[in-house]
């Protein structure tokens, strides 16, 4: 029997990529951001890659030129010289690990965790990241579920740790802005390893959240989180669909 997404999940709005602020030294996926969420109530969504040795990083992009200034893949850095990289806009910090993370959210707030596609259009070229996540959550306590978009890397978090909740992000699966082909994105649009992989949520696209396989999973009881919405008022609209919002941008309503 597959896990359920705790309750705490849809509970509490979730600051995508954390409480990200650069004019307040707080780039997203950043330690300062993450503590300016559980500061706040706030659940915390964070993303990770992979390095040269496969540890998982707490890092959106595969390139690192956006976030810390210095060009080339996370993939071909090791851990140690990843901590060494200081994010842009931060006080000095570098990446952070995903254990580094988990001591500091420390089970105080829901984290959601996205596992970035590591196959590089979705397919089955996975699994150093996965192993090395699962890791290093054996002796977590507290709410945590797993996603990604890649259903082969879900389908590896079932098959490594399958007691821990795992989703799908989904999306509207357009070409030209995911940078992938015609015919794997037709394939995901209407999400068809959701039951396959063992999911127990999705993570939508908010600007897509009137697809019909979105209605048809929630009328089955599945929770329908979201990203990333960026107003109160593209929340409001959101939430006549989605159970929970993952925002940024602005402060999301906290029911507190």
């Amino acid at each position: 029997m597959k896990p359920s997404l705790p309750s705490e999940f849809l509970q509490r709005p979730i600051a995508h990529r954390a409480l990200h602020d650069i004019s307040d030294q707080r780039p997203e996926n950043s330690r300062a951001a993450i503590r300016a969420a559980i500061d706040a109530g706030y659940g915390v969504e964070i993303d990770l890659q992979r390095t040269r040795d496969n540890r998982a990083m707490v890092f959106h992009d595969y390139d690192m030129t956006r976030l810390t200034g210095q060009p080339g893949p996370i993939q071909q850095i090791t851990e140690t010289q990843a901590r060494a990289q200081t994010l842009l806009h931060s006080d000095g910090e570098g990446i952070p690990s995903l254990e580094e993370v988990l001591a500091i959210v420390a089970g105080r707030v829901p984290l959601l965790i996205e596992l970035k596609d590591q196959d590089g259009a979705m397919g089955p070229d996975i699994g150093a990241l996965e192993a090395d996540v699962v890791s290093a959550l054996k002796d977590y306590e507290g709410p945590v579920a797993l996603m990604s978009f890649n259903p082969h890397s879900v389908a590896e978090i079932a098959r490594l740790t399958p007691h821990l909740p795992r989703g799908l992000v989904t999306s509207s699966y357009e070409p030209k802005v995911e940078l992938l082909p015609q015919a794997v994105c037709d394939h995901l649009r209407n999400i068809p390893d959701f039951d396959r992989v063992g999911a127990s949520f999705i993570s939508h696209e908010v600007i897509d959240l009137d697809r019909p396989r979105v209605a048809e999973l929630k009328a089955q009881g599945v929770p329908i989180l979201c990203w990333t919405v960026r107003s109160l008022e593209q929340e409001a609209e959101a939430r006549k669909v989605a159970d929970n919002v993952t925002f940024e941008g602005y402060l999301a309503e906290h029911p507190a």
